[in-house]
């Protein structure tokens, strides 16, 4: 299932989840503080500007604004150079027939993953300044200009638009790295047809659960990443947002208390819906049995009169209609935990503000970059409660194609069958 696609996986995604450690404590402790040295920002216009201690707002306005641009290029060629080494050393040090898309195509895919996250940061902090603008209007009526209110929307088109074409071309780019991984598996699979073919529903396994696998472990996988890498951006935001929210409701008044309530609250959903969920994985793995003896009896059916008889059928029919009744029973209590689980948290931040709104400590754009910002760090605090159900289907098919290529067994390789033999279609 991995090594097909991926060269040594065990030691790749080590070694990926090390340098990922290494990179992001480099550049909080060394590197993040040496822009004006390092960047080539200077060479595209985008140098750090000086800022003077005492400007008027709008050319304070303009610096930090050109600041910024120089702080983000300066990030994002850190990136690019991280993972053109990280790439390097793994087309070196093991070459593989798939490398361009498992190793470098698994690096678009974390860089474009984090550019569109960087898009919603920057989509929290316009909601921040839209609803202040409409709080000033509101409250002071001819206050704002249509203009600046217009101006204010199209600021958010133009971000969305972005964000819109980035994703749609990140989808197209996606479905191909699937497909990839799914012919390497059929590739290996073949080699080893003439043990395979034996195995209980063999073509199945090679024709739909390949396909099953690789699309599941793709949407889990790139829900992680952009889980991990919206935690990432979204909870120094969040931290920096709870200076202003200064009390809790019973507790009182507490340092940072957003970013507890929404720790707490997410650890202990995971293990409430983990505990109701515990026994899916079993009932799905037996529904794959059930069904695959049914779906060989008809098949066996299509070509022998005395196989498929219908009291065989009826019985093997049966069996499939027992487990899928046992996991819809299961199923109940389980959405039930889950979906009340979720719609309660719709309340917490709103119930965690309670005293500050109260106060009139916050505005209304205030609000709404800390809701969206809570949300955004719980649902990554969440991964595991959201993507339940599909890690239940992934271990069922996990647990298929793992009796399958037991039949293999790890020595059967040669060391070069996955050496780059020709270009990765």
């Amino acid at each position: 299932m991995f090594k097909s696609f991926f060269p040594q996986p065990k030691l790749y995604f080590a070694s990926f989840a090390v340098w990922s450690l290494l990179c992001v404590c480099a550049w909080f402790f060394l590197f993040r503080d040496l822009g004006d040295s390092l960047s080539l920002g200077p060479l595209f216009g985008m140098g750090f500007p000086d800022l003077p201690t005492e400007a008027n707002a709008e050319i304070s306005g303009a610096l930090q604004s050109a600041q910024t641009y120089a702080e983000n290029f300066y990030f994002y060629q850190y990136f690019i150079i991280t993972i053109l080494l990280f790439c390097g050393f793994w087309f070196w040090y093991s070459p593989h027939r798939w490398q361009r898309w498992s190793v470098a195509g698994s690096a678009v895919i974390i860089f474009v993953n984090w550019f569109l996250v960087q898009l919603d940061v920057m989509i929290n902090e316009w909601f921040g300044d839209f609803y202040n603008l409409i709080q000033k209007a509101l409250g002071a009526p001819n206050s704002v200009t249509g203009e600046e209110y217009y101006w204010t929307i199209f600021t958010f088109l133009q971000i969305a638009m972005v964000y819109v074409f980035v994703a749609t071309i990140f989808r197209f780019f996606v479905s191909h790295y699937v497909f990839r991984w799914r012919n390497a598996m059929n590739d290996y699979y073949m080699r080893h047809w003439p043990k395979l073919r034996r195995i209980e529903g063999a073509s199945q396994r090679v024709q739909e659960d390949t396909q099953r696998f690789a699309s599941i472990t793709e949407g889990l996988g790139l829900s992680f990443v952009d889980s991990l890498m919206t935690l990432i951006a979204f909870l120094p935001l969040l931290w920096g947002l709870s200076a202003q929210v200064t009390e809790l409701p019973i507790i009182g008044e507490v340092s940072q208390g957003l970013v507890f309530v929404v720790i707490i609250w997410s650890v202990f959903g995971t293990a409430l819906v983990a505990v109701a969920g515990i026994k899916l994985p079993g009932l799905q793995f037996n529904i794959q049995l059930t069904e695959a003896a049914y779906r060989k009896e008809l098949v066996f059916g299509e070509d022998h009169e005395d196989r498929a008889q219908p009291l065989t059928v009826k019985e093997l029919f049966d069996n499939v209609r027992h487990s899928y009744f046992r996991l819809y029973f299961h199923y109940v209590y389980f959405n039930l935990v889950r979906i009340f689980y979720l719609q309660f948290g719709n309340l917490i931040p709103y119930i965690a503000l309670g005293p500050t709104i109260i106060s009139g400590a916050i505005t209304l754009g205030v609000m709404q970059q800390i809701i969206r910002a809570f949300g955004r760090v719980e649902s990554s605090f969440q991964f595991l409660i959201n993507s339940w159900s599909t890690i239940v289907e992934l271990m069922s098919v996990h647990k298929r194609l793992m009796a399958f290529e037991s039949v293999i067994g790890p020595d059967d390789l040669a060391p070069d069958e996955f050496a780059p033999q020709q270009p990765a279609r």
